[in-house]
């Protein structure tokens, strides 16, 4: 089970347990609350299902923009691709590449803590570079099924010919629709990161990755860091 996801779910059913010993709640409002919860549950099962699956998902960000994550299993392996750089992550080591000035420069670092779930470290540096990731959405769905004061409608939709689930959330600190696709990629988001606007739209998604994809650019400079001098 994905070390994602696993605090969300206890999240969602802490809210639930919350809410039904207190007493202080009529039927419907927790049958709503419960019913907020598992929809945080389901979300949240299928982004673990995605650390398993082999994809190539592309988004275009509100700057106009584009940047893709691709996902492989034989090796395990994650790649996340932005207009000045990329970030790969193997078993074997992260490679972190920044393009400036038509040179693109490499530094080769140990490989990341969960070797055996690259994407976590993917979704690390995406979110550095403005990409908000699956585990901060959820994270924010999350936050409101705890707040008794939030609302939150569910539809279904299709993004990039994949059939999603959208979760429009609506707070008083600022509202936020987020949806996820079929098989835990994230569809789309729209709202607020940190008090700055994010928008991003999944454009292509394919279940396939090609090994040049987790490849060092042609013509870098690399620097390998992988071992220390004393092994």
């Amino acid at each position: 089970m994905s070390a994602i996801s696993t605090p969300l779910r206890l999240l969602a059913a802490a809210a639930i347990a919350s809410l039904t010993v207190t007493g202080c709640q009529s039927l419907g409002e927790a049958g709503q609350t419960i019913s907020h919860a598992d929809l945080v549950n389901d979300l949240a099962n299928r982004l673990d299902g995605s650390l398993i699956r082999t994809y190539t998902a592309d988004y275009r960000l509100a700057s106009g923009q584009t940047a893709t994550i691709a996902q492989d299993q034989e090796p395990a392996r994650a790649t996340y691709h932005w207009t000045a750089g990329q970030l790969t992550a193997t078993e074997e080591a992260t490679t972190r590449c920044e393009t400036a000035d038509g040179r693109t420069a490499c530094t080769i670092t140990p490989p990341p803590d969960k070797p055996d779930k690259p994407a976590v470290a993917v979704f690390a540096a995406a979110e550095r570079q403005g990409l908000i990731t699956p585990p901060a959405v959820l994270e924010l769905l999350t936050a409101a099924a705890l707040d008794p004061e939030s609302s939150i409608t569910r539809s279904d939709t299709t993004l990039a010919g994949r059939p999603a689930t959208c979760v429009e959330v609506g707070r008083s600190d600022g509202d936020l629709t987020g949806c996820f696709t079929a098989e835990g990629a994230l569809g789309s988001f729209v709202g607020h990161l940190d008090g700055e606007p994010v928008s991003v739209t999944l454009t292509s998604y394919r279940e396939t990755a090609d090994g040049p994809m987790f490849e060092l650019p042609t013509e870098a400079d690399v620097v390998d860091r992988s071992t220390s001098p004393g092994t």
